[in-house]
């Protein structure tokens, strides 16, 4: 990675974990594609890599806030659905997929954005990890599922809470990749050249994530959802 490109990346991946730190969700979203663009042969390890400190730092910095209770059903759902997604990678084909999750991406964020405040239960977590195994497994997308079910929760515990399930998500992956050997030396050590960047953008976003109310949060959460599917829908284009 030559000095250029590792300072690109490097601001992107600053402003991504502030983005994340802050609200809870963006962290791939945004650094994903300038790395795909810049170093796609990066992908998605090293985004995988640096996402395990950032959840591990907002998980300790509002640990009292977890939602234990709803991570737990939801990495069951999840499971399954990572099950699930390798089933649909293999019945459908990459555009057919992108516009099958970007579409219903944009349908859940526009109906739960009519719909009054609720407080999720069992199903509703075991179905938001079921989708996000499904739509992670599949894409690499899987913050939108878990927000919108967390939107009308404390900010605080959205963050963690998503940081936990996300921490879990992340080390089976990882295990999963080293196992089929899709981690290189290359790829760890660009992880290791951006983790200035990613810690000094988390530090930042402690000065600001408890300054975020619940409304600000829920429409950054709607707004995500939305861009994330029109993301896929621009790319399977």
């Amino acid at each position: 990675m030559s000095v250029e490109q590792l300072l690109a990346i490097s601001a992107v991946v600053l402003f991504a974990a502030f983005v994340q730190g802050s609200t809870g969700v963006g962290f791939a979203l945004i650094a994903a594609p300038v790395i795909g663009l810049v170093k796609p042969e990066l992908l998605p390890v090293c985004v995988l890599v640096l996402m395990l400190p950032l959840n591990l730092y907002v998980i300790w910095r509002e640990r009292s806030a977890v939602d234990r209770f709803g991570a737990s059903w939801i990495t069951g759902g999840r499971v399954l659905g990572t099950a699930g997604g390798l089933w649909v990678l293999t019945a459908l084909s990459a555009t057919q997929l992108a516009w099958f999750v970007g579409l219903s991406t944009i349908a859940a964020a526009v109906v739960t954005l009519m719909m009054p405040a609720f407080s999720p239960g069992r199903q509703a977590f075991v179905a938001a990890g079921v989708i996000t195994g499904v739509t992670e497994t599949a894409t690499g997308i899987g913050g939108p599922p878990l927000a919108l079910v967390y939107q009308h929760q404390p900010p605080a515990t959205m963050r963690s809470t998503i940081a936990l399930c996300f921490l879990i998500g992340q080390l089976m992956s990882l295990a999963t990749l080293w196992g089929t050997g899709h981690i290189g030396p290359a790829q760890m050590k660009a992880a290791g050249s951006l983790l200035p960047a990613l810690v000094l953008g988390a530090l930042l976003s402690r000065l600001v994530h408890h300054r975020i109310n619940g409304r600000f949060l829920r429409i950054f959460v709607q707004v995500f959802a939305i861009v994330s599917g029109l993301v896929l829908l621009v790319h399977a284009s």
